[in-house]
């Protein structure tokens, strides 16, 4: 309960409060964690004059009324992003057993997020990789014959941004 957010504001670099959050039921209940993502953007320039790059300031306080604050400071630098090499994208036909994902790597990157999701089988596996992989072992069992997959890997900068490439496969309908 202590760890439970009831109050956070984020203010961005020009001074504008991009984030006002004040939990329903405060005196009962908090929040735990805050993910901010933005959906792919289809204006980069519009994106960037919402959110410019710089530092943000954060202040709230706890369901136990401890106030915290700090500060994170956010870069439009964005890193290359990888190409898939196996599966190819929007291939048909994966093999459900040994399937190893692979991916070109990219140079000056602290690692790769490797997402694969199937939402119909309630699937979402997020794996954090090192710099030196390119490929990624899918676990025995975890796919099923004749289903679509959504599967994406996303390059992470040395400042924590990360860059993904989406594709789909399906696999056969048999082993």
């Amino acid at each position: 309960r202590q760890q439970e957010i009831k109050k956070l504001t984020v203010v961005a670099p020009d001074g504008r409060t991009v984030v006002d959050f004040t939990a329903p039921d405060a005196k009962k209940y908090g929040v735990r964690e805050f993910v901010f993502e933005s959906p792919e953007p289809t204006d980069v320039e519009g994106l960037k004059a919402a959110y410019p790059a710089g530092e943000y300031s954060f202040a709230g306080t706890t369901a136990a009324g401890v106030k915290f604050a700090g500060s994170s400071t956010l870069s439009h630098e964005l890193p290359p992003t990888a190409s898939f090499l196996h599966p190819a994208q929007h291939a048909t036909d994966v093999a459900i057993t040994s399937l190893e994902i692979r991916w070109t790597p990219v140079d000056s990157v602290s690692g790769y997020v490797l997402e694969l999701e199937q939402p119909k089988l309630d699937l979402k596996l997020i794996v954090h990789l090192p710099a030196s992989r390119a490929s990624f072992a899918v676990p025995a069992g975890l796919l099923v014959p004749g289903t679509k997959y959504q599967l994406g890997i996303g390059s992470v900068s040395a400042d924590g941004n990360v860059s993904f490439v989406e594709t789909s496969f399906t696999t056969a309908s048999h082993d």
